[in-house]
């Protein structure tokens, strides 16, 4: 990592209580987590943001939400990205068979034509050297009302935000999901 990780006990006291909550979730605190933290409201305001994408009741599914996490993690070569979503996506998934094969859905029959309207539309956000056409908004429309098509652009934006951000700063992964390489 670019920056140094602080002793717990230099964290705030409002901060540990997030970082409890990922050790319980994912059995360790997270190296990105330890890096938002260095500015303390900063981190609580992408926890929360965080939190109002993964809710329970979004219009997206989460299979779907995964597979948009981890492929704008790929092209932003955020490895504790990937590393840490994959196993989510394997998780909600209960497969490897799309993980393995996210990087060219394209060429698959794995990805329903939901899935792949929302990956072109992840996609071309994500590169710097796309952008989103009228036809591939109304290819959208075609799956998602419009507040599905504003909680999806969030996630992807939310997403381009944290990768770049543990990108730049070069976190780690930390061993949460192996994905065979085909």
């Amino acid at each position: 990592m670019r920056i140094p990780e602080k002793p717990l006990h230099q964290y705030p006291w409002y901060i540990r209580p997030l970082f409890w909550s990922q050790k319980r979730k994912y059995k360790q605190i997270l190296k990105s987590g330890l890096l938002w933290a260095r500015v303390p409201r900063l981190f609580v305001a992408v926890a929360h943001l965080y939190g109002a994408l993964e809710r329970k009741q979004s219009p997206l599914d989460p299979v779907l939400r995964s597979l948009i996490i981890v492929r704008v993690s790929q092209i932003n070569w955020c490895h504790f990205c990937v590393d840490l979503n994959s196993s989510v996506l394997l998780e909600r998934a209960g497969s490897i068979e799309k993980a393995s094969v996210l990087e060219n859905w394209q060429e698959s029959e794995l990805f329903n034509n939901k899935e792949k309207v929302a990956l072109e539309y992840a996609e071309a956000i994500t590169y710097t050297d796309r952008h989103v056409s009228d036809d591939l908004m109304e290819k959208l429309r075609q799956f998602f009302d419009d507040d599905g098509i504003v909680e999806l652009t969030g996630l992807i934006a939310f997403q381009n935000l944290s990768s770049k951000f543990n990108s730049a700063l070069d976190v780690p992964a930390q061993g949460f999901c192996k994905i065979p390489s085909v």
